[in-house]
């Protein structure tokens, strides 16, 4: 059984949730974790001298535990509770096939060492500033965002972990966010088709 693990990041409000969900009702035998599920609790978060709650770092989530899921799913995917229905729209070279997919989306990816050892593709949604910064304000956070939170915080770590992984990182594909969902669906699908292949092979 062999099992292919995706890394979808990038930046907040970039479209990771929605391209992960578009994926998996397209790919055989595919299934979902997501970096929201590892926050800690508020109590737990740290609060800079201006008051910001520091969420947009990796201090702010339990990594070990998503590492571990991630890991405990790549030893058995086929009891992990993946939903193997039938993909929507799928190409026949890919039905029937004894690959598992596991998508993992997050905004603070690759900036973990112990996870950059699990990835088969990478792949990291960019917006500009102030496209992320309008879709941010329509979003509604618990706890809510305060004001200046987004400038004082939550841009100035996105700019910090792409720069870091710009420097250490290779193989990451990068994706505009601005584009059509259904266009960067359609990218990321036939690329994973081609690893799925090459996998086969």
């Amino acid at each position: 059984m062999k099992a292919l693990v995706i890394g979808l990041g990038g930046v907040t409000n970039g479209g990771k949730t929605t391209l992960a969900k578009k994926l998996k009702k397209r790919l055989p035998n595919c299934d979902i974790i997501s970096q929201d599920d590892f926050f800690k609790p508020e109590s737990e978060v740290e609060t800079d001298e201006r008051g910001f709650k520091l969420y947009d770092v990796l201090d702010a989530l339990y990594m070990d535990e998503m590492v571990k899921r991630i890991r405990n799913w790549m030893k058995s995917p086929a009891s992990s509770g993946v939903v193997t229905e039938e993909p929507q729209n799928t190409c026949d070279n890919v039905k029937n096939t004894d690959v598992y997919i596991l998508i993992v989306e997050g905004f603070l990816l690759y900036n973990y060492e112990p996870l950059n050892e699990l990835w088969n593709r990478r792949y990291f949604l960019t917006l500009p500033y102030e496209e992320c910064k309008r879709r941010r304000s329509t979003r509604v956070y618990q706890p809510a965002d305060t004001p200046g939170y987004f400038d004082g915080h939550v841009w100035p770590m996105y700019l910090k972990y792409k720069s870091e992984l710009e420097e250490n990182a290779s193989n990451i594909a990068y994706l505009d966010g601005t584009k059509s969902q259904e266009e960067l669906l359609s990218c990321v699908y036939s690329d994973i088709i081609q690893e799925l292949k090459k996998l086969r092979e």
